[in-house]
């Protein structure tokens, strides 16, 4: 009898030792799990915090670059205002000194007119022509302007000494011509300008376009007046 009980004992022991193993197996299982999700838990965490890092890294680079943007365009506004206003500068003082160049050549030639001239030449003399003075001088430069080579000068200096030798007020009382160029009559020479009659200047523009007119060259008009005496 005490043998049975003691064998029931021993199998009670068993068992009890085997519902306390199986305990401390899912205590230590749960243990476990909950460790593995806190793991997760973190590494998740830290991912987040990464995820963050780089957005606000990539947000700061993306403002670098917009202030450079915009300091870029700043600076292209700047000079094209800059730029603007140079060229703004230089018409304006190259009107100035136009209105003031035709204020001047007014003033000369009412001065002129006043006076019985002659007008005063406000052009460009070439290097070229710096041989001659006065009229003939004007003559070189303006028959250069005019298209004509340097080589035409000779002719056209030979055919205005004989017309009016060079002088703008040269008048032909019995026909009428007057100035340089002798044009007939004299007021044929306002289509160049209203101070034909003083300005020697006007008066050769006027004979330069009459030669290209009608002999196309100086020297052909020259030719022209030696052969029949007139041109």
């Amino acid at each position: 009898m005490d043998r049975r009980w003691s064998r029931i004992g021993m199998r009670s022991a068993s068992v009890a030792l085997l519902l306390a193993g199986l305990a401390t197996g899912v205590y230590l299982g749960q243990g476990h799990e909950a460790q593995r999700l806190s793991t997760h838990a973190s590494l998740d965490v830290a991912q987040v915090d990464a995820d963050d890092m780089q957005l606000l890294k990539q947000r700061q680079r993306d403002h670098v670059a917009a202030r450079a943007w915009q300091r870029q365009a700043e600076g292209d506004a700047a000079d094209k205002a800059a730029a603007e206003a140079k060229t703004a500068a230089a018409k304006s003082h190259n009107l100035n000194t136009k209105m003031a160049a035709a204020k001047k050549a007014e003033a000369d030639r009412k001065k002129a007119e006043a006076t019985g001239g002659p007008v005063p030449y406000a052009g460009p003399i070439p290097a070229s022509c710096n041989e001659y003075s006065g009229s003939r001088q004007i003559g070189c430069a303006l028959m250069l302007d005019a298209g004509f080579g340097l080589d035409q000068f000779p002719c056209l200096d030979k055919l205005f000494k004989k017309e009016s030798g060079w002088n703008y007020r040269a008048e032909n009382r019995s026909s009428g011509a007057y100035g340089i160029p002798q044009a007939l009559p004299g007021s044929k020479m306002s289509s160049e300008g209203a101070d034909w009659k003083t300005n020697p200047a006007t008066q050769i523009k006027w004979g330069l376009g009459y030669i290209k007119g009608r002999y196309k060259t100086p020297c052909k008009a020259w030719a022209h007046s030696e052969a029949v005496g007139s041109y």
